[in-house]
């Protein structure tokens, strides 16, 4: 355990989710994709651990999170839980597999249940997948919402600019937020809204809302972890604070690790048999 605040072992579910709301404290949430980098983010302290549909970008070098499939998001998922104890594991649910169709929706949310294990879903969108949504919260899934900008649309908004500025887009967010929260929802993700605008809807609503981008009004935080830890440089919005120069850190490893090798300083006669 880090020498932060969290010194809380039981295992995090949706329902303390709420309490945390409750009692005014903030809830952490950060991505991984894997088991070992899963592990040492849960046992830091995290809330919340999202498989984000962001590996499309971190993890398999795509532009948009649009290529990332089924498969994959559930091959990440299964990793996460298998380094995961305290956190809370929620999967996104890649684009496509339930925009439009709920049947595929169910099936979807259901294969990354069964396959991965995960304890809910996320989804972006409001009452344009409102049935979707019912769907699977009639099958006993948990759903975590996600409104503002929401990138699995960027083709549609053709800009990652923030999102709910004018005042039309921004009262169809609130009307949504509070749509997701009368059908079950969970919780809920804004990304690059207004902070003014992500304040009111946190204090609207019960059901914790998750910023990335909203400002500090809200009931938490999340963070792309190569963002964070500054292993991927070359995405620096004026939401995100790096807490560790990696990508220098490995660079610097990886390059010592080649001159010892190229000048047989590596390995020694201590690390031989």
């Amino acid at each position: 355990m880090s020498t932060n605040t969290v010194d809380d072992k039981r295992k995090v579910t949706t329902s303390r989710l709420i309490e945390m709301k409750q009692r005014g404290e903030k809830i952490a949430m950060l991505t991984a994709y894997d088991y070992s980098m899963a592990k040492l983010i849960d046992e830091a302290g995290m809330d919340v651990i999202l498989v984000g549909d962001s590996a499309s970008n971190v993890m398999a070098g795509n532009i948009t999170t649009l290529p990332i499939t089924l498969d994959q998001m559930i091959y990440h998922a299964k990793s996460v839980i298998k380094g995961t104890k305290r956190a809370l594991v929620v999967c996104d649910m890649p684009f496509g597999t339930y925009q439009g169709n709920s049947k595929e929706a169910l099936a979807s949310a259901i294969r990354i249940m069964k396959e991965s294990h995960a304890e809910a879903v996320k989804m972006e969108g409001g009452s344009e997948i409102r049935e979707s949504i019912e769907r699977i919260l009639c099958a006993g899934i948990p759903v975590m919402g996600h409104l503002g900008l929401t990138p699995q649309s960027i083709n549609k908004f053709g800009t990652y600019a923030v999102r709910a500025k004018e005042e039309r887009e921004a009262e169809k967010l609130i009307a949504d937020a509070h749509l997701l929260e009368e059908i079950g929802c969970f919780a809920l993700v804004l990304e690059k809204i207004p902070a003014k605008l992500a304040e009111r809807v946190a204090s609207e609503l019960t059901i914790p809302v998750i910023g990335i981008g909203a400002g500090g009004g809200v009931d938490g935080q999340v963070l792309v972890m190569h963002d964070m830890l500054g292993i991927n440089q070359g995405f620096s919005p004026k939401f995100l604070r790096r807490y560790a120069d990696l990508s220098t850190i490995i660079n610097q490893a990886v390059g010592r690790y080649i001159d010892d090798v190229k000048t047989s300083d590596f390995p020694n006669a201590s690390e031989q048999y």
